[in-house]
């Protein structure tokens, strides 16, 4: 039997079948840029010297698990127990990573180092979207049900690149629209899904099999049995006031005029023309 020539290619490379890591068109490493972007805290020192860390609740460990099989680097998940402002006996789990190449290509995938909360955005190449904004719920949202009964998912963050990127996609997904802007209590972004669109964005996210938290995932799934309870009115789409209806506004003798002239409820002209007068919204007279 001839001997193989060692010089000759290899005519099946096994590496070719690994995945690239942190390649964001792959729905695993998109999820995880999302989550990590949200969740995660990486830091660097002298010396080339750093970390990543995220830190879950315990109950959340096996998402932690799922990043470590994703990264070909070796890291590490620890638990602890400290007393936070929610519990006494805060039991978590950490998932630590240092090694510099890994620290430099995830920076490079859009995760800044130190305080990030307000810097953080989407890839500026193309990306797998659902699943990035799925991390990013799973993270910093919400899926259930309000006190109401009603399906919701919500995102709270203090990135207005991710708060506007999400009412973007999600408007293309439902049709809802959602105009984003800072609470006065703490400055971040609230937005909110509720009942029809609240199912069907949970439905888009999370699909079958996808990586996601287990809890929210089973969360997303209990929203499809939702049905709008009989007699109760689907609200109409938000129409934008224009500059033209706010001077019409203004100039109208009464709110029952303005109404009927702009073809609007009295209370809907008598809150705008409060937040006019309060300096909420442009000045139509300076336009």
């Amino acid at each position: 039997m001839a001997e193989q020539d060692p010089s000759a290619p290899a005519l099946f490379d096994i590496s070719a079948l690994a995945p690239i890591f942190m390649n964001v068109k792959d729905p695993e490493y998109a999820y995880m840029l999302g989550f990590l972007q949200a969740d995660g805290h990486l830091s660097e020192q002298t010396r080339h010297r750093g970390r990543l860390t995220v830190e879950v609740n315990v109950r959340d460990v096996d998402i932690l698990r799922e990043f470590q099989r994703l990264t070909p680097y070796n890291s590490s998940i620890t638990e602890r127990t400290r007393s936070t402002n929610f519990s006494k006996e805060h039991h978590s789990a950490i998932w630590s990573l240092c090694a510099l190449e890994a620290r430099t290509t995830l920076n490079q995938a859009g995760l800044p180092y130190g305080r990030k909360s307000t810097k953080i955005k989407p890839p500026r190449v193309e990306f797998s979207r659902r699943d990035y904004l799925r991390g990013i719920i799973d993270a910093d949202g919400s899926v259930g049900y309000t006190g109401q009964g009603f399906p919701f998912v919500s995102l709270t963050t203090s990135s207005t690149a991710v708060g506007a990127y999400l009412c973007h996609y999600a408007k293309r997904v439902t049709g809802a629209e959602r105009r984003i802007s800072r609470n006065t209590r703490d400055g971040v972004y609230n937005v909110l899904y509720t009942k029809e669109a609240a199912v069907q964005l949970a439905a888009h996210l999370y699909y079958p099999a996808c990586l996601a938290l287990e809890r929210k995932k089973s969360a997303a799934v209990s929203l499809a049995s939702w049905v709008r309870p009989p007699g109760m009115k689907i609200r109409p789409p938000r129409k934008p006031w224009t500059a033209e209806e706010d001077r019409t506004l203004l100039a109208a003798p009464t709110m029952a005029h303005a109404a009927t002239e702009l073809g609007r409820s009295q209370s809907g002209c008598q809150v705008r023309r409060w937040r006019l007068a309060n300096g909420i919204g442009p000045n139509p007279r300076g336009l």
